[in-house]
């Protein structure tokens, strides 16, 4: 006879397992909210921003001036992460940091079509992000007139420390959150995964469904009274 499952032995099967379940839930929830909030070092990104647009004697930029001016967005995206500049940056600043290193806490981001681009400094210090930020942009905005022999490049917004620095990582709640969703679903597959391999018999149905038998009858329990 071939087993099947219905909706009713689903919820029969968590309705029995429900606190391995919640204790599997609140445990994974437990253990992300202790990581984010203990262990995770929190991260703060700073920001400024560029403009790419050659100048000229007259008041008008043609259509390919502009173009080759959001096209060189990406050479510049590189430049500024080059030894070029960084170990300027790293001299200015005292940094205890590497090329490598400092690199890996920028980000440049541009919209498309747009000569504007952003670049955002992440580190866990947020008046060493908003340092480093600004470094980097007036570094790169004179460097890169000696090394493309093009003065191009303006400082649109500097980046500036908030009141109240907010840290951009972790998240903890939605760490907590990703946390119980994932401590759910494995307390549910747990929880079938022991049902399927209780193979303890309770009543009728369960000869029938374990032991392949048919049920020819049975005997009420008897009392026994002294």
């Amino acid at each position: 006879m071939e087993e099947t499952i219905s909706i009713k032995d689903i919820f029969k099967t968590l309705k029995k397992r429900w606190k391995l379940i919640m204790l599997l839930t609140l445990i994974a929830a437990l253990i992300s909210g202790s990581i984010s909030y203990f262990l995770l070092t929190p991260v703060y990104q700073s920001s400024t921003q560029m403009l790419v647009n050659q100048k000229q004697s007259e008041n008008q930029l043609d259509s390919t001036q502009i173009r080759s001016n959001i096209d060189m967005i990406n050479t510049y995206s590189v430049i500024i992460k080059s030894p070029a500049i960084l170990e300027k940056v790293i001299d200015e600043l005292d940094l205890k940091l590497s090329v490598e290193q400092l690199s890996g806490k920028i980000t440049i981001n541009s919209q498309e079509n747009s000569q504007v681009f952003s670049l955002t400094v992440q580190d866990s210090n947020p008046t060493q992000a908003v340092e480093i930020a600004n470094m980097v942009s007036s570094t790169f905005q004179k460097e890169i007139k000696e090394i493309m022999n093009i003065d191009n490049v303006s400082i649109l917004a500097k980046a500036e420390i908030k009141g109240n620095p907010t840290p951009v990582k972790p998240n903890p709640l939605l760490n907590i959150a990703i946390a119980v969703v994932v401590g759910l679903m494995a307390g549910i597959g747990l929880a079938f995964l022991l049902e399927y391999m209780d193979n303890t018999i309770r009543d009728e149905k369960d000869i029938e469904t374990l032991l392949d038998l048919p049920l020819l009858g049975s005997i009420q329990k008897i009392s026994q009274h002294k």
